[in-house]
């Protein structure tokens, strides 16, 4: 490892957006841009829960990475600069922080706290991520009123507002009032020119003071199920990792849609010692997103992380994943299940002027 020099000051960069919008594919692919330039980066993942599929995945590209679980980045202040810090070995120029897709307020909890400790990084502004087909569905008259409410605030608070998945949506319009960038992690499309942006230093960062009710931010979040689940399987015979993604995230699509139960975002990882798949969808019937080892060969061990974050009863969301896994092909040795629906927000930092100054002022929320 290349020891961190003793004026160690990297860029943070956050990636926010609602989820599924391509936060953690956008950053591999900039990391992928970066380490091509020479420039070490790593990255700091978020959830909710315990148990990150994006962070196993970020590993098998390798870069560098750390987890703050169990609550958002504002709820988990400290724990983010503990895992910033944790980093210190590996040195990295730029560290990228990926919080939960369903969180907002970044500008003031996390952006600018992070600009007070002027001496530990340079904040790079905002990102927020947009997927086109999430922002269309969320902007209709009859959009879920609590998905709505993130994804808006989101918006309003962002310094740069991207459009991911160009490759798919290249005509894509913006949100209403907002002239956004277009990206694409899959193709690179665009993933360069923003790089540069953020990394140039010439746009303040946190700069968008966001008026939130946190009475109804807590209710749209908590109206979400938010399940992971890891398993270590032995299968009846020899199957590649893709043979077992692949029938049980259908299984778990059918299952979700037959419920009424709407799928906001599902990633699934299978790691087997021949090799990795990951598949991803974020709406029932969706075609997955698929990577990894596609024709790597059968293995008799795997082990499978889900993320599941669904508009439903996590009681109901956990009975059916549970019915689900029962129907795999395999022996079961080890499996840990949690669901829940995410707790009121309490930030514990918010610094809400907008000037960085060492004497801001900061209040509850």
């Amino acid at each position: 490892m290349t020891p961190a020099p003793p004026q160690w000051r990297p860029w943070v960069v956050v990636v926010g957006g609602f989820l599924g919008a391509g936060k953690t594919s956008l950053i591999l692919s900039a990391a992928d841009i970066l380490k091509k330039r020479g420039v070490r980066c790593a990255a700091v993942l978020n959830d909710q829960g315990d148990e990150l599929v994006d962070t196993g995945h970020a590993g098998l590209r390798g870069v560098a990475s750390r987890a703050v679980t169990g609550g958002c980045f504002c709820c988990k202040f400290s724990e983010l600069l503990s895992a910033m810090e944790a980093l210190r070995n590996d040195a990295p120029e730029v560290i990228f922080a990926e919080p939960v897709g369903s969180c907002a307020d970044l500008a003031a909890t996390v952006l600018r706290p992070l600009r007070e400790e002027f001496d530990l990084c340079r904040v790079a502004p905002l990102t927020v991520l947009v997927d086109p087909v999430r922002s269309a569905g969320l902007q209709r008259a009859d959009a879920n009123e609590d998905l709505a409410f993130l994804f808006q605030k989101q918006l309003q608070e962002a310094d740069l507002v991207c459009m991911s998945k160009a490759d798919l949506h290249p005509d894509a319009a913006g949100p209403a009032g907002v002239q956004p960038r277009y990206l694409s992690a899959k193709t690179g499309l665009g993933v360069e020119p923003w790089l540069d942006e953020v990394l140039a230093g010439e746009m303040a960062a946190g700069t968008r003071t966001l008026e939130i009710d946190y009475g109804e931010y807590a209710r749209a979040e908590a109206a979400l199920a938010w399940l992971n689940l890891s398993l270590t399987m032995e299968s009846a015979f020899p199957v590649t990792p893709a043979m077992i993604v692949g029938p049980f995230l259908d299984s778990l699509d059918e299952a979700m849609t037959a419920a009424g139960i709407s799928i906001v975002h599902l990633k699934l990882i299978d790691r087997s010692p021949s090799g990795w798949v990951k598949a991803a969808i974020c709406v029932n019937g969706e075609e997955p997103t698929v990577e990894g080892d596609l024709v790597a060969s059968p293995a008799g061990r795997h082990e499978l992380l889900l993320n599941l974050r669904a508009l439903g009863s996590s009681s109901q969301v956990r009975q059916i994943v549970e019915r689900e896994s029962s129907r795999l092909d395999g022996k079961v040795l080890d499996m840990r299940l949690n669901c829940f629906s995410p707790a009121a927000p309490k930030p514990e930092r918010r610094v809400v002027n907008t000037q960085p100054s060492s004497a801001a002022h900061e209040v509850e929320p």
